[in-house]
């Protein structure tokens, strides 16, 4: 099985996660994913959000490696930092295609903004997962494709108690679900954003190590 990444490294890609959890900050992301480069003047009209507001978001969005700035002349224009964040909201397109049977965002390769009120959901369900110790597991699980407790605690490294309060949570917001063998329940990661999040996290801090 391939290696987890370091505790360290998730739990920076955690912050991450947990800033892409606002509203306000995902809409922004999504805004760049959809338009390319954009001067916070452009991201503040496209997403009606006051200029003093994205220009915050922006400045934490950039300290967790979410954005990158290039200047043009006295412009400065932020674009997303690469395929993560981007492949996340190929998630939430497909999600809301499923969900409304809206074949627009079901097609592959197609960049459209979502409704604001999905959107919204959508950051409150990231910010369900976003935290360190729930994402090692939510890593784990999909290396591992299947785990009992006992597995998921010497791979994490978490006291029992913990681990088993935290596949609670990630069961009962349907982040992963369970079934038993014989005197063993064993846990699988679902399909989502969480697990392409986890997916896309991998592959950008393993092309950097």
């Amino acid at each position: 099985m391939e290696k987890q990444l370091d505790y360290d490294i998730m739990k920076f890609a955690a912050k991450g996660i947990g800033y892409m959890g606002h509203p306000t900050r995902l809409r922004i992301l999504e805004f760049l994913d959809v338009y390319g480069a954009s001067s916070v003047s452009a991201i503040a009209k496209g997403i009606g959000e006051e200029q003093l507001l994205v220009s915050q978001s922006l400045k934490k969005l950039r300290d967790v490696d979410l954005v990158k700035t290039e200047r043009k002349g006295i412009f400065v224009y932020y674009r997303l930092s690469g395929e993560y964040p981007a492949s996340v909201f190929v998630c939430l397109r497909k999600l809301f295609g499923y969900i409304t049977d809206n074949f627009n965002f079901l097609q592959d390769g197609v960049k459209a903004l979502l409704p604001q009120d999905f959107t919204m959901l959508a950051a409150n369900q990231i910010k369900l997962f976003a935290h360190v110790d729930k994402m090692r597991i939510l890593e784990y699980l999909t290396l591992k494709d299947k785990a009992c407790v006992t597995d998921i605690v010497n791979a994490v490294g978490l006291e029992q108690i913990k681990v088993s309060q935290y596949l609670k949570k990630l069961r009962d917001d349907g982040f992963v679900k369970s079934e038993r063998e014989g005197r063993f329940i064993y846990y699988n990661i679902t399909k989502g954003v969480h697990k392409t999040a986890v997916q896309c996290i991998r592959h950008k801090f393993l092309e950097q190590a």
